[in-house]
């Protein structure tokens, strides 16, 4: 084996014991699909999520027959593209199946519960997917930092975060944790993209720009939280997302490889025969119709 292949594959190997570890090097490191030059193109980007989609529908059917519960968490800095990787999981499949959770800041009565009450309520029955756009990683992440909360509650939680989350996993549920890492450069690219586009301005919060500024605080408290709670029953999984397309595909993939499933029989489906129309005529009636702009 060249030395060239041993350190590609030491560092593999250091990626998935120590996810920290690579996150250190990454901002210095040219490690997108863009910076390359190998641009993934729409029609190829298409044609792969079609084939995923095809096998979160597989996925879905054998949750809703086995009884499992699937809890996968999102967390990342803002920008990271959490929010569209978690449209592309869901798009094809029953929102009754994959349910999305994005709770928004805590009212003034949860703020008095236990932290993790205003979570647990949301957490997968038999036959669910819950997906959670941010979670009770908050407390590690954004109000440590913003100082929501005191130094002392954001340590206690990681304390005892690996503990509840053991309790989770020994209850059948199935967690899966990503984090979605984007270099500052594309950050800031995406969030000035925010700025004049009507579609996404409401991206945009008053948190996001006050967040913007504290970059080093940000990798210092993911730093932590993954040292705290990267756990043999709850590892965190790292997803660089320097390109959007790229890291839906990488995600789904991988969270395919990580429940294990199999395509159930489906009986051939076959319209059946219609029963002779128009012996039934409607009675005059002014309908509202749209006006046809288009």
């Amino acid at each position: 084996m060249s030395a060239a292949k041993k350190d590609k594959k030491k560092k593999k190997k250091e990626a998935i014991e120590e996810p920290g570890k690579e996150l250190r090097s990454m901002n210095t490191e040219e490690t997108s699909a863009e910076e390359s030059g190998k641009k993934l193109k729409n029609k190829v980007y298409e044609q792969e999520l079609t084939k995923l989609h095809v096998e979160l529908v597989k996925l879905q059917e054998w949750v809703k027959e086995k009884g499992l519960k699937v809890c996968i968490v999102f967390e990342g800095r803002d920008g990271a593209g959490k929010g569209g990787t978690i449209k592309a999981i869901t798009e094809r499949v029953s929102p009754r199946v994959f349910r999305v959770v994005a709770l928004p800041a805590p009212s003034d009565r949860e703020k008095t519960q236990m932290y993790a009450q205003r979570y647990i309520p949301h957490f997968p029955a038999a036959g669910e997917v819950v997906i959670f756009d941010r979670s009770w990683y908050n407390r590690a992440g954004v109000e440590r930092v913003m100082e929501f909360c005191t130094e002392a509650q954001a340590k206690r939680f990681l304390e005892v975060v690996p503990h509840f989350e053991k309790l989770m996993v020994e209850s059948g549920i199935i967690l899966l944790k990503y984090w979605l890492e984007v270099s500052p450069e594309e950050q800031t690219r995406r969030l000035e993209s925010r700025i004049d586009d009507g579609r996404k301005i409401w991206k945009l919060s008053p948190m996001d720009l006050k967040s913007y500024s504290r970059w080093d605080d940000y990798t210092k408290a993911r730093d932590e939280m993954f040292a705290a709670t990267d756990t043999p029953w709850a590892p965190w999984y790292v997803a660089k997302s320097e390109s959007k397309k790229r890291v839906r595909l990488n995600i789904i993939s991988h969270l395919l490889s990580k429940i294990p499933y199999e395509e159930l029989p489906r009986e051939k489906v076959k319209l059946p025969e219609r029963k002779k129309i128009n012996k039934y005529t409607s009675p005059e009636y002014l309908y509202k119709f749209i006006p046809e702009v288009f």
